[in-house]
C-alpha cells in the first residue's frame, strides 16, 4: 500500500492539498488510462496467476522470473501465444502498480515465449474477411423480420464503415446522422484512441439494394428508435432489449455467416473491418484511402489485407497451364 506523505501547513503558495482526495483522483485518472476491457483481463490474468502460485507454493508478487517462465510453460497446452503474451504484460503491469519490478526480457520468461512461437510458429490465426461478396451472400438470405432488418443494417454499416466490433456496439442513435448523402458516423472512442478523441467517419448512399445508409433506415423505421443504442437485442417475439454487447455483435456475424453457407467458425466481428479493407484493396483504392476509414495507425498492419486483396489478381495456376 502506498504511504502519502504528510501534509505540510499552508504557505505562501497556496493551501495544504487535501492529499487523500488527490490520491484517489490520482487512482482514478491511472485507471481510465488503460480500457475497461484490458483492466478486466488483467485482472483475470492476475486472479488466475496467484492462484496458480498459491496451489504450488510459490510467491506471485514479487515473482520471479523463473516462476513466471513455469507458468507460461505449464498453460503452454492450452493458452494460445497471444493470450500467453497478455498475461506477461498483466503481471508486469501488476508488480508496477505494487511499486515493483519484473522484467519481461529475463531469459527465463523471454526465452520461453521464443521457445513456443519457434515450436508453434508465429503465424496468427486471423479471422476471415467478409468480403463483399460474402456479405451479399449472406444478406440474401435475410428476410423482413426485425432480426433480421437490425443484422442487415449491422452488417452493412459495420463494414461501411470499417468498424471493431466494440465500436459497433457502443454507437447511440446520435452519433449516426441520416443525411441525403449518406451516413456520417461518429465514434467517440476507439481501441486505438483511448484519449477519447473520435473520428467522424462518411458512408455515402449507393442507391443499391444493399445500401448501408438504406438499410440503417429502415431498421430505425421499424423500431421506432429514437435515442439511446443504435443497435439492440431482438427476442424470438420480436421485442427490442438491451444494448448489443461486441461478444453479441461477433455472434451475429458468426450466425449470419453459418447460415449463408460460410464456415462459421473462421468468421467473427473482425471480419467486417477486414472485409472492407480486403475488399477496397481488391477494388484498387489506394492505401492512404482505406487507412483513412480504417483509421489504421500502422500501413503494415493494412498491408495485410492488400495483399489478400489482390492475392488472385494474377490467376497463375491459369498462366502455367493448369
Amino acid at each position: 500500500m502506498t504511504t502519502l506523505p504528510t501534509p505540510v501547513a499552508e504557505t505562501a503558495i497556496g493551501p495544504a492539498l487535501d492529499l487523500e482526495a488527490v490520491a484517489a483522483r490520482a487512482a482514478g485518472l491511472a485507471r481510465q488510462a488503460r480500457a475497461a476491457n484490458t483492466l478486466r483481463a488483467y485482472e483475470a490474468d492476475w486472479r488466475e496467476f496467484a492462484g496458480w502460485c498459491a496451489a504450488r507454493g510459490l510467491e506471485p508478487l514479487p515473482a520471479a522470473p523463473a516462476v513466471v517462465g513455469l507458468y507460461l510453460a505449464d498453460c503452454a497446452d492450452r493458452l494460445s501465444l497471444a493470450t500467453l503474451a497478455r498475461r506477461v504484460s498483466s503481471l508486469a503491469a501488476r508488480h508496477r502498480r505494487a511499486g515493483l519490478g519484473l522484467d519481461v526480457r529475463h531469459p527465463a520468461v523471454a526465452d520461453v515465449l521464443a521457445g513456443l512461437r519457434r515450436e508453434r510458429g508465429s503465424a496468427q490465426r486471423r479471422a476471415e474477411a467478409l468480403t463483399v461478396p460474402r456479405l451479399k451472400q449472406v444478406l440474401a438470405g435475410l428476410g423482413d423480420g426485425l432480426a433480421n432488418r437490425r443484422d442487415r443494417a449491422l452488417l452493412l454499416v459495420g463494414t461501411a464503415a470499417a468498424l471493431r466490433r466494440s465500436e459497433l456496439a457502443a454507437l447511440d442513435v446520435a452519433d449516426i446522422a441520416v443525411l441525403p448523402e449518406g451516413l456520417r458516423v461518429t465514434i467517440r472512442r476507439s481501441k486505438t484512441d483511448a484519449e477519447g478523441r473520435g473520428a467522424v467517419l462518411a458512408v455515402g448512399r449507393t442507391g443499391q439494394a444493399t445500401c448501408p445508409a438504406a438499410a440503417y433506415t429502415a431498421w430505425l423505421a421499424a423500431t421506432g428508435i429514437a435515442e439511446g443504442a443504435a443497435f439492440r437485442a431482438v427476442d424470438r417475439h420480436g421485442r427490442l432489449g438491451g444494448r448489443l454487447s461486441g461478444n453479441a455483435v461477433a455472434l451475429i456475424v458468426q450466425r449470419r455467416a453459418g447460415a449463408a453457407g460460410l464456415d462459421a467458425a473462421a468468421y467473427a466481428g473482425h471480419s467486417m473491418r477486414a472485409g472492407f479493407a480486403t475488399s477496397a484493396a481488391h477494388a484498387g483504392v489506394g492505401e492512404i484511402r482505406i487507412a483513412h476509414q480504417t483509421r489504421h495507425a500502422s500501413l503494415s498492419t493494412l498491408r495485410r489485407y492488400v495483399r489478400e486483396g489482390a492475392l488472385f489478381a494474377d490467376n497463375l495456376a491459369v498462366e502455367i497451364g493448369l
